[in-house]
């Protein structure tokens, strides 16, 4: 008989792959290639703007496209700030709205929708690493045609929030920002890209965290609009009495309701926002046109010089000639130190 060769079955063994441990590998892959991305994206964005800006100061590399240069941190500077989109590329901000205070940094952005009275100051900064930071003004016919092509307009949400917020900086809009920047370097491109861009980044802020406050520059009805519409004319007319019963008819709303929904876009009563506003600029008639304090306050609707002087204190933290000295020496020494 000739020799048989037995072959054994040996039973297989089952191999699994743990879908769970998989699946957390790619995740921490991709969140690795994210971060990787956003630091890249974040130095080339800090680059480009210090390319652009080699002194302290601002610039508007386009229309409505601002960029910004600090070596050292400042003191509180106020304004009125349109409507924009603002980011930071390196250091950090603190900005001021009535009593609340939000501050923002390379991993935020923050947009305001209104025009309001704003207090700012740059938070961290140094000769080696200075603040570095990019604005884009909001145009709401830009922000209306955008709603409408990405039928956003028909949620008709119309919720009372403020004018101003900070909110985590995504890669995407980042991306965006970075591209919208770079495109400021070649102006043979720009008219045709940059508005594409600009869309861009309009739809990322629509369909992200601040939706429901970019809807305050669209150009449809709700309360929304109709706060930008008293913001717009007691900025227009600071410098008069105000007439809240007037607005309030004027708006077809109750003087209440036109209290409490103004109060929950700009986080001030009607009187308080106008307040700020003439004392803002009072401000810049003293610094700037070398008014004496009863003239710039006569200027800016106050009837009591002694009225206006304890207002000014209570919101600049000195009497008007005292505030203006520290101010015109605080310039004197930065332009001895440039």
């Amino acid at each position: 008989m000739d020799d048989c060769i037995i072959l054994q079955e040996t039973p297989c063994r089952r191999v699994t792959v743990d879908m769970p441990d998989y699946d957390e590998a790619m995740m921490n892959a991709n969140n690795t290639r994210t971060g990787q991305r956003r630091l890249a994206d974040q130095q080339e964005l800090a680059d480009r703007i210090a390319h652009a800006l080699p002194h302290d100061g601002t610039t508007e590399v386009q229309p409505g496209v601002h960029l910004n240069r600090m070596s050292e941190p400042t003191g509180g500077t106020c304004g009125v700030y349109e409507p924009a989109f603002c980011v930071i590329a390196q250091g950090s901000k603190q900005i001021t709205l009535a009593d609340e205070t939000f501050r923002y940094d390379p991993a935020h952005y923050l947009i305001t929708t209104m025009q309001l009275p704003i207090s700012g100051k740059v938070i961290k900064a140094s000769p080696r690493e200075p603040y570095l930071g990019f604005r884009l003004v909001l145009d709401p016919a830009v922000v209306t045609s955008v709603m409408v092509d990405c039928d956003r307009v028909l949620s008709h949400r119309d919720r009372s929030v403020k004018a101003l917020d900070v909110s985590p900086l995504d890669v995407n809009l980042l991306d965006a920002t970075l591209r919208l920047v770079r495109l400021t370097e070649t102006p043979n491109e720009y008219p045709i890209l940059a508005p594409l861009v600009i869309r861009e980044i309009i739809f990322r802020l629509l369909t992200g965290a601040q939706g429901d406050r970019m809807r305050h520059l669209a150009t449809y009805s709700g309360q929304a609009h109709r706060m930008a519409r008293a913001v717009e004319s007691i900025r227009d007319n600071f410098d008069k009495p105000l007439k809240i019963e007037q607005v309030a008819r004027q708006l077809n709303m109750s003087v209440s309701g036109f209290h409490a929904h103004f109060k929950s876009v700009t986080a001030m009563s009607p009187l308080q926002f106008q307040k700020r506003l003439r004392l803002q600029e009072a401000r810049r008639l003293m610094l700037n046109e070398n008014l004496d304090a009863a003239e710039a306050g006569y200027q800016v609707g106050y009837d009591d010089a002694s009225h206006f002087s304890r207002d000014y204190k209570r919101h600049f933290g000195d009497p008007p000639l005292r505030d203006v000295e520290r101010l015109r020496d605080m310039a004197a020494a930065g332009s001895a130190g440039a």
